[in-house]
């Protein structure tokens, strides 16, 4: 599949309280490399077999969430372009300089009307620690904690669902590759891809705004999931559900807290999507087998908790 435009999600920057509790966390049970603390107290981190310099920001608050999603595109030449066609739907659009983060060039930030701010960036520095690229082993260094493999995607709580869907639709060229609706064929969730995973960004309807519900680490295979809830049971971490599986993208998965409240996932598998697949859809009397496919049932802390 040749991918063109906005390629992938690119990094997540995520509001924490308490910074070495936080670091512990994401470098020692997650798994994810350290890459350096910029003068303004910000972290970077990311994993090991991503080849950009960081695609995870902690940036220490005294309130839990996500300040702002970056996804990549293809070429610096598609910025302005993506940036008029967000405007012209409405969206506020603003620009961030080149070097606001390490390594990072100029960036295009829209709001989204759930409350959500996006950039949109084409150049980030490649990591000193990446994968081999010359007759190159599985990894450069063996992976540790739960082996986090990348950051995929975000899964995202506002009212205006729809909005927020029809910019990534109409501006910049995502599909919906399965949604669940409510009778009166109200989506109630949205599963929106850029590329041929099953999502890059999910959107839920939710009564406020701006809410954070996870961000999402891709991990080699279910066994890697079962050494994950090995690593959360080790050290007494806070388990939300799983392992288990979704019927939704047919990932394996397991979800869990970070020191700060804010909900990780890691999980393996799903299916490949391709744009001339039809849309997969699930009602609402089945969204306990869509969200949670072995249980069939919904629990309130993964629906209500969110950040």
């Amino acid at each position: 599949m040749a991918l063109q435009g906005v390629l992938r999600p690119g990094f997540v920057q995520i509001r924490i309280l308490d910074m070495e509790e936080s670091l512990v966390h994401y470098r020692d049970r997650l798994g994810l490399d350290f890459v350096g603390k910029s003068e303004d107290g910000r972290v970077y981190l990311k994993a090991y077999d991503e080849f950009d310099r960081h695609s995870i920001i902690l940036r220490e608050t005294d309130e839990a969430g996500m300040d702002v999603m970056g996804f990549k595109v293809s070429d610096d030449s598609l910025l302005d372009d993506y940036a008029r066609r967000l405007s012209d739907l409405g969206a506020e659009v603003s620009a961030v300089e080149a070097g606001e983060q390490p390594g990072v060039g100029r960036r295009v930030r829209f709001l989204s009307p759930t409350g959500h701010q996006f950039d949109l960036y084409a150049d980030m520095e490649l990591s000193d620690n990446g994968p081999m690229t010359e007759n190159p082993d599985l990894w450069r260094e063996e992976p540790h904690g739960m082996g986090a493999l990348r950051f995929d995607h975000c899964l995202l709580y506002g009212v205006d669902i729809d909005g927020t869907a029809k910019l990534f639709t109409e501006a910049l060229d995502f599909s919906i590759s399965e949604y669940a609706a409510a009778p009166d064929d109200t989506k109630i969730a949205v599963f929106l891809t850029c590329s041929n995973k099953a999502h890059d960004i999910a959107l839920v309807r939710h009564t406020e705004d701006a809410k954070f519900h996870h961000c999402s680490f891709l991990l080699d295979n279910w066994n890697d999931v079962g050494h994950a809830a090995d690593i959360l049971t080790r050290y007494d971490m806070s388990v939300d559900i799983g392992p288990t599986r979704h019927g939704i993208t047919r990932g394996q998965t397991i979800y869990f807290f970070d020191p700060s409240g804010n909900r990780n996932e890691v999980f393996a598998g799903g299916y490949h999507y391709y744009p001339d697949n039809p849309t997969r859809t699930w009602t609402a009397d089945q969204a306990g087998k869509a969200i949670f496919y072995y249980e069939r049932a919904l629990n309130d802390r993964f629906m209500g908790v969110v950040t």
